[in-house]
């Protein structure tokens, strides 16, 4: 995609005015907790900005996700209204036993298997815009496109980016912001800022119909230091001042414009080391090791860690015997207090909570533990706190509130992460027909 910096403002005024007159602007902040904002001055936390939007929003006081309740199935779930089991997108990192991806994400848009918003909006030509948010690398009907991706967590790794976002977008940005691109590229506070102001610049020279916005500095504090502690508190507290810089920019420049701001999943504190349950595999005989690089060798099942969840896949999903096998493993892990293992569902129950089509069972951790997706022998991480449990869990609820023109402030009560993409199709006045959900209003 090219950079159309050839364009007037007045001709990105009269596409948007053509598609539609109630653009969109959606702010995902990862990791944000309902009560966070509904709650703050209980949770001694000032939130001036969220706080005074939710009072003119209509808002739901949980959204239940998917299966598992991590980030990138969930924020495809936000832009399609269908769970993992239609839109492809199962968990963060794909199913790999022998590394061969070497720890790849689903970073991918062509991995979407059905229509998103941001297709929708293309399709009726209007103006598409986003930064950071998961699975949009290499979108087709994203016009100015900044992505989430990494892959040695290196300085080179800026370089990457420039090269996948739209042609030109970066150093224009860089130039126009005077903030160099590095100052984007990682988890805390300070590069959400860095996100603000490219996208505070992205409205101002071309206010798209729809765009999309994803902050993560909250997720990897309280991942980091955990759920309510300072650090997670002063890292939601700034995010509330980019909050508040990005609403008053697009309503300078089109004050009829819709705001969504959402998250995919809650939080839960962890007390325990994280485990690799592959050793477990590897005792029951369903993984072998090689006994010098400890790389997978052969698979009968494997395990799929996804933080507080783990699914289970099986090399021969009708393997009666491997089967077997597992639902041994499983009963012994639940039955074994130091396994961290609360209970474990079959295919039925994973069909009817919209999970990866490719798993065969799944186990949900007891609160307090995590899981990890090596399967190499390495060292615990230190994690203060996780998401993945079973989106049936009440702390894993994410966030959403809505203001715009017509929109009335009231409490929606718990709603499903299906309905919020219909909703904004409807608003955006473009068709999502894949969508299970249905718009709220």
């Amino acid at each position: 995609m090219k950079l159309r910096a050839s364009l007037c403002a007045a001709a990105f005024g009269l596409m948007t005015a053509a598609a539609s007159a109630a653009p969109v602007l959606m702010i995902s902040l990862d990791g944000l907790r309902p009560a966070d904002v509904i709650e703050a001055k209980k949770k001694g936390l000032n939130l001036p900005h969220l706080t005074a939007f939710m009072k003119e929003a209509a808002y739901a006081t949980g959204v239940k996700n998917v299966l598992p309740t991590v980030t990138y199935p969930d924020h495809t779930t936000l832009i399609t209204g269908v769970w993992p089991d239609k839109h492809g997108i199962a968990n963060n990192e794909t199913f790999d036993p022998y590394n061969k991806n070497l720890g790849g994400w689903y970073w991918y848009s062509s991995d979407i298997k059905v229509p998103t918003l941001w297709d929708a909006v293309h399709d009726k030509k209007g103006i598409v815009a986003s930064i950071g948010w998961p699975v949009s690398v290499g979108s087709l009907s994203i016009d100015y496109n900044l992505p989430e991706y990494w892959r040695a967590l290196t300085a080179d790794d800026v370089k990457l980016i420039v090269a996948l976002s739209t042609d030109g977008l970066v150093p224009r940005l860089a130039k126009e912001t005077g903030l160099p691109p590095y100052a984007l590229f990682g988890e805390d506070p300070k590069h959400d800022v860095g996100r603000t102001r490219y996208a505070q610049k992205m409205l101002e020279f071309t206010f798209p119909e729809f765009m999309t916005v994803h902050l993560v500095s909250l997720d990897h504090y309280q991942h980091t230091y955990g759920p309510d502690s300072a650090e997670a508190k002063q890292a939601l507290e700034q995010l509330d001042t980019d909050v508040g810089d990005l609403v008053a920019t697009a309503r300078r420049i089109e004050p009829n414009v819709t705001i969504a701001i959402v998250s995919d999943h809650g939080f839960a504190p962890v007390v325990h080391p994280e485990i690799n349950y592959t050793k477990y595999f590897v005792e029951a005989g369903l993984i072998t090791l090689d006994p010098k690089s400890h790389k997978v060798v052969s698979w009968d099942a494997a395990p799929w860690a996804a933080g507080g969840s783990v699914a289970v896949v099986l090399n021969k999903p009708d393997d009666q015997s491997v089967k077997d096998r597992v639902v041994a493993l499983l009963n012994k892990l639940q039955a074994d207090p130091n396994a961290g293992v609360a209970r474990w569902i079959d295919k039925a129950g994973i069909v009817e909570r919209g999970g990866a089509r490719n798993a065969s069972f799944w186990f949900d951790l007891k609160q307090g533990y995590s899981a990890n997706s090596n399967f190499t022998a390495q060292m615990p991480a230190v994690l203060r706190g996780t998401h993945g449990f079973f989106p049936d869990d009440k702390e894993m609820r994410a966030t959403f509130m809505i203001a715009g023109p017509g929109i009335k402030p009231k409490k929606l009560g718990e709603i499903d992460m299906r309905d919020i993409a219909p909703t904004l199709a409807k608003i955006l006045d473009v068709p999502l027909p894949k969508a299970d959900g249905k718009p709220l209003f």
